[in-house]
């Protein structure tokens, strides 16, 4: 099908060949003659596509289509905004909320009994690591916990966003500036969702996500800009 969307050649490539995630590109010599480009902007534009996570790149199998994740793309962006300027994390945190309030109960309705235990254990293990001498932040917990609430829903930008949220948290470093009393708080919230839900108290599992993110206190300005090289390598 016609793709007239983007510069780029090897997009077009794919969406014009309709390759499927697996789907093996043409060699880089084959692609210049294809794309009428040189080899040296065939290999720049497959280190953007492969950035982005379109497309996985290994020695011997050549380059693979991948599955459309919107994750990528979406941390790159905001990683750089957030370079740029650190007072986006507030605008893109409150998106962030928006977006969790409004596809709750679209999401939490497909959680399976697995999803709930695994819920349970993430607050389990929150709690062990808040109590432990010195405290360890459970900050991949925390992640988790979130996103498995959502991991069922099919909206890959909506996914996306959220996944890019976290990169962007944990890129910034906060979710170490908080007080004990804080963290206990907010895992108390946690359970409460994790229990409501489990109990098909869907309402009230969203109440208690709205009062988790009135707690929310992040002080930006505290920390030193973090680097975004890791997302281009």
């Amino acid at each position: 099908m016609p793709f007239a969307g983007t510069e780029s050649g090897i997009m077009r490539y794919i969406v014009e060949h309709q390759l499927q995630p697996g789907d093996r590109l043409p060699t880089i010599t084959q692609l210049s003659q294809e794309l009428g480009v040189s080899v040296s902007k065939v290999r720049e534009e497959l280190e953007v596509v492969r950035t982005l996570g379109l497309v996985q790149v290994k020695p011997r199998t050549g380059t693979q289509v991948q599955e459309f994740e919107f994750g990528p793309t979406a941390a790159i962006a905001v990683l750089y905004a957030l370079g740029l300027d650190r007072a986006h994390f507030h605008a893109f945190s409150e998106l962030r909320k928006h977006l969790e309030f409004s596809f709750w109960h679209e999401a939490v309705q497909h959680l399976t009994p697995d999803d709930i235990t695994d819920l349970r254990q993430l607050v389990a293990c929150a709690t062990t690591k808040l109590n432990h001498t010195p405290i360890e932040v459970p900050f991949q917990e925390h992640r988790s916990l979130h996103l498995t609430f959502f991991k069922h829903l099919k909206n890959p930008f909506v996914q996306g966003l959220l996944t890019a949220y976290w990169e962007a948290y944990q890129a910034f470093g906060l979710a170490l500036y908080a007080e004990l009393s804080y963290h206990r708080e907010v895992w108390a919230y946690h359970a409460r969702m994790v229990e409501c839900v489990a109990q098909g108290d869907f309402d009230g599992g969203l109440q208690a996500l709205r009062e988790h993110m009135e707690l929310l206190r992040h002080v930006p300005e505290q920390k030193p800009n973090p680097s975004i090289r890791h997302v281009f390598e």
